[in-house]
C-alpha cells in the first residue's frame, strides 16, 4: 500500500507531556503513554467528574481494561498526525512527531510489521497501529478462533479496528491482560500434552470410554417406566460426554463451544460407572417422560388435523383470517429427526426447519395458535393510530415509552406497548378481541380490555384510560 520500508521505519514521539493537573489531554483523546515503571501503552483519557483541580481519572483501552492516571508519567497525543505523505516516500527511515529539539523528551518506536497472515500479534497484545488512512491509533489484538484473523479493540463496548483498517502494527509493552492470556495459553498447551495419553479410572469407566454405552444402559432402566425411551430423547437435554482432563478421562456436561474451545462441566456426583448410569436416569427422566408419543401425537400423524384445530380456534376472534394468509409464514410438518418423530416448522425450499419442543398435542396447537395470530395481524394493515398520554411509571426498572392503539383495515383494534431504560427496551403487541367490544358500556369494555393488558404490568390503569376522551372516541365509544 505505502512505499516506505516498514522494517527500517521508526516513529519519534517528541512532544511528551508530564502528567499534571493543568496539562492533561481533552476528554476522550487517545494518547501514547509512558508509565512510571518505564513501560509503554496507550489509551483514551477519561477524567473523573468533580473537582477540576484534582488529578483523577483513567486511560481506557477497552471493556474492563484501563490504566489509572496515577500509574502514568507522561502522555503524547496520537490522533493529531496524518503520516500519509511520509509513508509514500520509499526512502523515509524516521518520522518525527513533534519538533526534534534539544531538551525535548523523545521516545522512538519501531519494529513495525504489516498486518497480514503470518505477521499477526500475539493474542491480547496491546499495539501501536498505523491505519490505512495514515493516522495513528492503538488497540488490543483480539484473535479469532481460527488463528488467522482478528481485530484490534480500542475502547469499551468492543469498539474496534478491523484488519482492513490497519496497515501496520508494533507491540507496546507487556501488561497484565496480555500476561494472563499468555499464562492461559501455556496452561492450555500443558493440558494438551497431559491429554495425549489419558488414563481411565477402572471403577468409574468399567464399561469403557464410549459415552453411548452409558446412555444405553440408562435407557434400558428408563424403559421400565417409559417403554418409548430412546437415547435421542435422553440427549434432548444437554448431553454428557467423556473427555480427557488433566491426563484422566472424566464424565462431563457438554456446554458447547466458546470462542473455539469446547466447554465441559465435570460430573462430580459419584465415583463409579453404575452411579453415573443412575445419574443419567434421573437427569433425563423428565425429558423422556414428556416424549410420550401417545400424548404428543394423540390426534394422529396427519399434520393437517393439528393445523385445522389451530385455525378454527384463531378464526373465532381474528375473523378476517383466511388460510392463504398463512402460506408465507406458517409451513409445518411431522418429520423424523435423529430417529424421533417431531413437529417442525419449515422455512424454505432447502428443507431448513426448527423443531417444536413440546410434550403434548395441545402444547403444539397452542404454539400454532400464537403463530397464526401473528400472521393474521401482519395481514391486516393499520389504517389509524392513537397514542395514549403517558405518565411516569416504574415497570420493574423500566419506564413506559409508548402506548399506541391501532385501528386495522378490518375495523378491529390492537395495542402496542413499549417500555425501556437508557440501555434496553421491549415491546408487546395485543389484539383487542371482539369480546371486549361486545360490552354494554365503555366502563365494561375497559374491564375486559384490562384482562388482556393488565395495568399493573403495562403501565396504564382504568382510571388513566377512562379519563382519556380521545381514546374513547378513537375506539368508537362516542
Amino acid at each position: 500500500m505505502y512505499k516506505c520500508d516498514l522494517t527500517k521505519l521508526s516513529l519519534s514521539f517528541n512532544e511528551f507531556h508530564d502528567v499534571k493537573t493543568d496539562d492533561m489531554p481533552e476528554y476522550g483523546e487517545f494518547c501514547l503513554l509512558e508509565l512510571k515503571d518505564g513501560r509503554y501503552t496507550a489509551g483514551q483519557w477519561y477524567p473523573n467528574s468533580g473537582d477540576a483541580e484534582t488529578l483523577a481519572g483513567h486511560f481506557g483501552r477497552g471493556t474492563a481494561d484501563s490504566v489509572d492516571v496515577n500509574e502514568v508519567a507522561k502522555w503524547h497525543l496520537l490522533k493529531s498526525y496524518d503520516l500519509t505523505e511520509c509513508l509514500e516516500d520509499e526512502n523515509v527511515r524516521q518520522i518525527n512527531l513533534g519538533p526534534e529539539e534539544d531538551g525535548v523528551y523523545s521516545v522512538k518506536i519501531g519494529d513495525f510489521k504489516p498486518l497480514k497472515e503470518g505477521h499477526l500479534p500475539e493474542s491480547e497484545q496491546y499495539c501501536l497501529l498505523i491505519l490505512t488512512d495514515g493516522r495513528l491509533a492503538s488497540g488490543r489484538w483480539d484473535q479469532f478462533p481460527d488463528g488467522k484473523k482478528g481485530l484490534f479493540i480500542y475502547a469499551s463496548a468492543l469498539a474496534s479496528y478491523s484488519m482492513d483498517k490497519v496497515w501496520a502494527w508494533t507491540a507496546l509493552s507487556s501488561d497484565e491482560v496480555y500476561e494472563r492470556e499468555a499464562e492461559r495459553l501455556r496452561e492450555k498447551r500443558h493440558e494438551e500434552e497431559l491429554n495425549m495419553n489419558p488414563v481411565a479410572d477402572p471403577e468409574k469407566f468399567k464399561y469403557g470410554t464410549d459415552i453411548s454405552v452409558y446412555y444405553e444402559k440408562a435407557m434400558e432402566k428408563l424403559r421400565e417406566l417409559y417403554p418409548w425411551a430412546t437415547v435421542t430423547q435422553m440427549k434432548r437435554r444437554m448431553p454428557y460426554v467423556i473427555v480427557p482432563r488433566h491426563g484422566q478421562y472424566i464424565f462431563g456436561m457438554d456446554c458447547g463451544t466458546f470462542r473455539g474451545e469446547k466447554e465441559v462441566r465435570e460430573w462430580t456426583g459419584g465415583s463409579t460407572a453404575d452411579e453415573f448410569v443412575d445419574f443419567l436416569c434421573d437427569y433425563t427422566k423428565d425429558t423422556v417422560k414428556n416424549y410420550n408419543p401417545e400424548e404428543k401425537f394423540k390426534f394422529g400423524m396427519d399434520i393437517q388435523i393439528y393445523l385445522d384445530k389451530a385455525y378454527e380456534n384463531v378464526k373465532k376472534d381474528y375473523r378476517w383470517l383466511a388460510k392463504n394468509m398463512l402460506e408465507n409464514y406458517c409451513q409445518y410438518s411431522i418429520k423424523e429427526v435423529d430417529g424421533e418423530w417431531e413437529f417442525v416448522k419449515r422455512y424454505d425450499e432447502n428443507d431448513d426447519f426448527s423443531v417444536y419442543s413440546v410434550s403434548s398435542a395441545e402444547d403444539f396447537i397452542k404454539k400454532l395458535i400464537r403463530d397464526y395470530q401473528d400472521a393474521a395481524l401482519r395481514a391486516n394493515p393499520v389504517v389509524d393510530t392513537y397514542s395514549a398520554p403517558l405518565k411516569p411509571v416504574d415497570l420493574n426498572g423500566w419506564g413506559l415509552e409508548k402506548y399506541a392503539f391501532s385501528k386495522l383495515k378490518s375495523g378491529d383494534y390492537k395495542v402496542n406497548v413499549t417500555a425501556g431504560d437508557r440501555t434496553a427496551g421491549a415491546s408487546r403487541e395485543f389484539f383487542i378481541t371482539p369480546y371486549c367490544f361486545e360490552a354494554e358500556s365503555y366502563d365494561e369494555f375497559l374491564d375486559r380490555y384490562l384482562e388482556i393488558v393488565p395495568g399493573g404490568s403495562f403501565g396504564l390503569n382504568k382510571e388513566d384510560l377512562i379519563a382519556d376522551e380521545k381514546l374513547k372516541t378513537f375506539l368508537g365509544f362516542d
